[in-house]
């Protein structure tokens, strides 16, 4: 639930117009044409938490699999889509409760948001993880009510005007290459299946129980994302009813249920984004800790732990106060840079597969070995690179820029590379 709250099911009605234009209505097979290569790279992550069962997630695989100096610089460049994306759900907060009370000032929304995800991150995780899979649970309860009430209407002859057809995945005019295109935008609906490795270190049992959500998080947020944008793409097999195809959740919601529906369906995504909110906040405080913990930042302050409730909570208040910049910052630039970080990360963990399993332990001497350590992460590595080819230029300067400066801070930790970074040693458990 966690994973699934930091993914955000209803994220499908924010990306739906975008990429209905481009793939020509066929955005559930994008869907799974994304769902395929996040899979591969989940798998990776899921062997990668087996071994090293700690905080940390691309950091700490990158650090522990290949070399020290390379973690450090995922890590760095992964705190781009970890610490922007606790902002960006304040500022989408800000966005949606302004539209519904513009008399209101915007600074109140930030402040507010942060202010409850900060508190409630504060405490146990067991606390945050109930309350998460509340607003998920609404999320799904959301789109069932979305899913009858497209039924309904087309029935009544809305759209398609039929159910059981294939059109929405398949039909004689589709152009692959735009498939591809679309399924790139799409793919970072998937982000938030990594977050739950931060929580290794609160989690029982994490070398069964972390793989295990990991993938599970990709695959059910990839049903979830496919069926709901069969509904939608019957509904509206074409673009010609939007007036704003790029913002289309609010038309969706009122030509299919009216204005009522339109209103609970808002704030439902109000709802969305602070279940996101609050999974994010959680994992981005506790890659701090990791960071903190080896010494990369000062561990008076970013490896402390509360003694009470047991949480990373002077990170917690440091990424509450990075997230009330959503007061100055723009959606299009914070989404830029958290793309970049997402891609750096999952480049990673899938090479740190190849680099520990098959150069240090040398498991792909058999036929199962060779396809479970070199060609499935090597095929998550090429999904990866096609979103990589694909990438914005705006997302590739500033991810640069930071990647730059966290260069710089490397040359200077570790004297000029003549010392290795700080690591904070636990021991490998061999499989």
């Amino acid at each position: 639930m966690m994973g699934l709250a930091y993914m955000t099911p209803m994220v499908v009605f924010d990306t739906f117009g975008i990429v209905s234009g481009i793939t020509g209505g066929h955005v559930p097979t994008a869907y799974i044409v994304a769902l395929v290569g996040m899979l591969f790279t989940a798998a990776s992550y899921g062997k990668l938490v087996k071994v090293f069962p700690t905080a940390g997630s691309a950091y700490t695989y990158t650090q522990k699999a290949i070399n020290r100096h390379l973690g450090f610089l995922v890590g760095w460049s992964s705190l781009l889509d970890y610490l922007f994306l606790p902002m960006v759900n304040a500022l989408l907060t800000k966005i949606y409760l302004t539209a519904l009370f513009p008399e209101v000032p915007t600074w109140i929304w930030v402040v507010l948001f942060v202010g409850i995800v900060t508190i409630l991150n504060l405490r146990s995780v067991n606390v945050l993880a109930n309350f998460n899979t509340l607003f998920v649970l609404i999320q799904i309860a959301i789109m069932v009510v979305f899913i009858i009430l497209v039924v309904k209407g087309l029935h009544n002859g809305e759209g398609t005007g039929q159910v059981f057809t294939i059109q929405p995945f398949i039909n004689g005019g589709m152009d692959y290459s735009a498939i591809i295109t679309g399924a790139t935008i799409l793919c970072f609906s998937f982000l938030g299946f990594d977050a739950v490795t931060t929580l290794s270190e609160e989690t029982p049992d994490p070398k069964k129980t972390i793989p295990k959500a990991i993938f599970l998080t990709a695959l059910w947020g990839g049903i979830i994302f496919i069926t709901s944008s069969f509904f939608i793409q019957l509904f509206f097999p074409d673009m010609s009813r939007f007036k704003e195809p790029d913002a289309a959740l609010p038309e969706i919601a009122l030509y299919v249920g009216g204005k009522l529906f339109q209103s609970i369906f808002l704030c439902a995504t109000f709802v969305n984004t602070l279940a996101s909110g609050l999974a994010s906040h959680a994992s981005v405080s506790r890659l701090l800790y990791v960071m903190g913990r080896d010494k990369v930042f000062p561990e008076k302050w970013f490896g402390f732990i509360h003694p009470k409730w047991k949480t990373p909570a002077i990170n917690v208040v440091i990424v509450g106060v990075i997230s009330l910049s959503a007061l100055f910052f723009d959606l299009v630039t914070a989404a830029s840079l958290i793309n970049f970080g997402a891609l750096m990360a999952f480049t990673f963990v899938n090479l740190s597969v190849i680099s520990h399993f098959v150069f240090r332990e040398k498991k792909h001497r058999t036929i199962k070995g060779c396809f479970n350590y070199l060609i499935m992460p090597l095929i998550g590595a090429i999904s990866i690179a096609i979103l990589w080819i694909n990438l914005e230029t705006s997302s590739l300067i500033m991810g640069l820029g930071w990647f730059i400066i966290g260069f710089c801070y490397l040359i200077f930790i570790t004297k000029a590379f003549r010392t290795a970074p700080p690591q904070y040693q636990v021991e490998e458990i061999q499989l």
